[in-house]
């Protein structure tokens, strides 16, 4: 090996100064003490990339999604508002959805952190639709805590100052003699009062600015960046948590829809609908824009009902594609690549991504309740604004007539981005003239449900003896529909990247496709096709894709280099940060140990959401393992052993978590790789439920997972882990399977052809009731 492969000059990019932020703190006007937070900020220059480096950055590299995502929403100065109340707990609302990644969780902890306050004494919810937050209440980009890390910090910080002036004041002591701890105040005559002792007194009757306070340092924490359970894990396991189908809202009537045999088709007649009506517990029938919305008082009847209906639909939106034809429109539509750097030795290859669904385990579910020009919505929203001027749009009412609540969910995957249910729900309620309880059946989750597009992916590379010359990586795409908020916080924001106002797609693309090596002239684009298919910006949106192919073909040039993958990563990567994380998992996973025939293990590394991390994986694809039977399941080959390890950019709010986030991520990439994929055909997914779509199962997950949350480095920013785990672990569970069966696989999930279950009718559309649950228990 060339010995400037095995040491290659490390590369570092200058670190993203977007100017000095500038945190406005606000005492309002209150019975109790309120404290706000305004964010401003001085513009800087943008940030630089060193001297000498092998290959240029890319956009991503210097400004990334998380960044456009934190930028989009200072013209709303992230307003928030932490409350002291009278028996010393702490209220905050947070603007942003929890949909299972923990936020409440790490929100909690930052205000007790800063106020010195228990854990159990913080009380998040989730903050109703506030139109006057603009881009500031979406949640996506696993933004949240790198965005509202410091805004809620120096909220507490000001509600402690304030706590600790009225403490002094009363004890008529100066301040500094005074201590905070565990939510009481002690002066140096051994004197306690506690926050609820003080709140009224730190109260103030007019809202007046104040100085921005000092933090605590780093130094003095207790509670971040140690590990700790979520604040809603009793609540989960005992099913006492509330999500949207759990509200009892008086008279909530349960509401199902009948929906068409092929996707965006439309109600021409319903033929029996006396007859539905007349059956038994049907409290309504309304036709809506998706289909016909059922009234009953039990979901077990409404299914009846939506079973009996006879329905004359219209044609569909996407009628007549199936996955090989949108396959040879995607092909006709990649940008071709460029030719391949004169005299260079080339590798290339192709890649097609099917359909993946973004059903979470939650099925899409919203309570409507419009009455009297008024329209009062709950559902698990992630763009809540949004939602509030659809529906008052749909409804032909002002914005300020609609209500959002913003539930909890069970999971999103990017779903609930979009607020599908909570349009049908308000439409029914409307037409019904009752509040109802709508609930999509997981079959319209499966066929009707928002999904991730499908993707053919293009890659060359050319090399010569010494060195990759140069990258060039083209994805074609169905559209991914970003109508949603996030698509318009990115078009704000697109302007500002390299060459300038580009569609909200490849801004989105941009902002999250790197390569991490050295690998010289590297390009890497997108290109959308305009199907109808109802797509979304399912988890980590482009990313996984975009690595597994990278790091397949890095395979494919350490093979035809003559050079191990792991040392030629190495090699190429271009940082400190990308080396140190490979180095940790090639340890973990004894890299260049002996296996037996059929098993194989590979690596990758992945930058985003202000983390940097590595992933290696190891695949048994013996005969033995990958037939081994398994009632009504897709088995194949077996993930057995998974080493991650993360440098978790500035700090951890929460280890616990954040490994959590990572081993979900990781799950995902199990089902992505192998088994989990949507099956057009005519226009609709041949799936019904999630016995058909084969998304991780607990006889997939792998025996062992490991993972090292490393030292964060104090130079990076605060990260975000939601999605973080999924598209190196993607590119490393495709690596390992390729050692294992001595080939690169070229079309994902690699099982696809499996079809592994009988299609259930497109009509009815849902299928009947279970009456033999027992059955199939295991």
């Amino acid at each position: 090996m060339p010995a400037h492969r095995r040491s290659s000059a490390p590369v570092a990019f200058g670190h993203r100064d977007m100017g000095r932020r500038r945190f406005l703190g606000y005492l309002i006007a209150a019975p109790t003490l309120a404290v706000g937070v305004k964010l401003g900020i001085d513009l800087a220059g943008g940030a630089t990339a060193s001297a000498a480096i092998p290959a240029p950055p890319q956009p991503a590299d210097l400004y990334d999604l998380s960044d456009a995502l934190t930028d989009a929403a200072r013209p709303t100065a992230n307003l928030i508002t932490v409350v002291v109340n009278e028996d010393g707990t702490v209220s905050f609302d947070l603007p942003r959805a929890e949909v299972g990644q923990g936020i409440t969780t790490a929100v909690a902890m930052i205000i007790a952190e800063e106020m010195d306050v228990p854990l159990d004494k913080v009380t998040i919810t989730l903050a109703d639709a506030r139109p006057e937050l603009v881009f500031n209440q979406l949640t996506g980009g696993s933004n949240t805590i790198h965005a509202m890390y410091t805004p809620i910090r120096v909220a507490a910080a000001i509600a402690k100052g304030a706590l600790l002036d009225a403490a002094a004041a009363i004890m008529q002591e100066n301040r500094e003699r005074l201590t905070s701890k565990e939510g009481l105040i002690t002066g140096p005559a051994g004197t306690v009062l506690s926050y609820g002792e003080l709140t009224k007194a730190a109260a103030v009757p007019e809202t007046r600015e104040v100085a921005e306070p000092v933090l605590k340092p780093a130094s003095e924490f207790t509670l971040i960046g140690t590990p700790q359970t979520r604040i809603d894990a009793y609540e989960a396991i005992t099913g006492r948590k509330q999500f949207a189908m759990d509200l009892d809202i008086p008279g909530a009537t349960p509401t199902m829809v009948c929906r068409p045999p092929s996707i965006g088709g439309t109600v021409k007649r319903v033929r029996n609908e006396a007859e539905v009506r007349s059956m038994p517990g049907v409290a309504d029938i309304a036709v809506i824009r998706t289909g016909v919305a059922v009234a009953a008082e039990t979901f077990g009847q409404c299914i009846d009902a939506v079973r009996a209906l006879e329905v004359d639909w219209g044609p569909g939106v996407v009628d007549g594609e199936s996955d090989d034809t949108v396959i040879e429109k995607l092909r006709a539509a990649q940008i071709p690549l460029p030719p391949a750097v004169p005299g260079a030795k080339v590798v290339e290859n192709e890649f097609v991504f099917a359909f993946r669904s973004g059903s979470p385990l939650e099925t899409n579910c919203a309570v409507a309740d419009v009455r009297d020009g008024k329209a009062e919505v709950w559902s698990g929203f992630k763009v809540p604004i949004t939602a509030q001027a659809e529906i008052a749009l749909l409804l032909g009412i002002p914005q300020t007539a609609v209500t959002c609540h913003v539930t909890q969910s069970g999971g999103s995957f990017g779903r609930h981005l979009f607020p599908d249910a909570a349009l049908e729900a308000a439409e029914a309620s409307q037409k019904m003239g009752r509040v109802v309880k709508l609930m999509w059946h997981r079959t319209d989750d499966a066929r009707h449900g928002r999904m991730h597009p499908m993707t053919t992916v293009n890659v060359r590379a050319s090399y010569n003896d010494d060195a990759v010359l140069a990258f060039h990586q083209h994805h074609a795409s169905v559209e991914t529909d970003t109508k949603h908020g996030l698509g318009e916080a990115i078009s704000a924001q697109a302007a500002k990247l390299p060459g300038g106002n580009f569609s909200v797609a490849q801004a989105i693309f941009m902002l999250t496709a790197r390569t991490s090596y050295n690998f010289g002239v590297t390009e890497q684009l997108l290109n959308e096709i305009p199907l109808k298919f109802p797509t979304s910006s399912v988890r980590n949106v482009y990313s996984p894709d975009v690595r597994l192919a990278q790091e397949l073909v890095v395979d494919q040039l350490a093979q035809a280099t003559g050079q191990d993958r792991y040392e030629f990563r190495r090699a190429y990567a271009k940082t400190d940060h990308l080396r140190t994380v490979l180095d940790k998992v090639a340890e973990m996973g004894d890299w260049g140990r002996s296996v037996r025939d059929g098993v194989g293990y590979g690596i990758a590394v992945h930058e985003e959401y202000k983390m940097i991390m590595a992933c290696m994986a190891e695949v048994d694809a013996r005969p033995a393992t990958v037939n081994r039977p398994i009632r009504d399941g897709k088995t194949g080959p077996r993930v057995t052993k998974v080493w991650y390890a993360a440098i978790p950019g500035s700090l951890v709010i929460n280890p616990r978590g954040m490994k959590a986030q990572l081993m979900g991520g990781i799950t995902d990439a199990v089902g992505l790789v192998f088994t989990a994929g949507l099956h057009v055909k005519d226009g609709i997914p041949l799936e019904g439920s999630w016995d058909d779509y084969f998304y991780t199962r607990q006889w997939n997950v792998p025996e062992e997972i490991n993972i090292e949350i490393m030292d964060p480095d104090p130079t990076l920013e605060v990260p975000g882990a939601g999605e973080a785990g999924v598209a190196a672990a993607c590119g490393a569970i495709a690596s390992a399977y390729a050692a294992a069966v001595g080939r690169i696989p070229t079309f994902f999930p690699i099982l696809h052809d499996e079809l592994g279950f009988e299609p259930k009718p497109l009509v009815p559309p849902v299928p009947a009731s279970p009456t033999n649950g027992l059955d199939f228990t295991f």
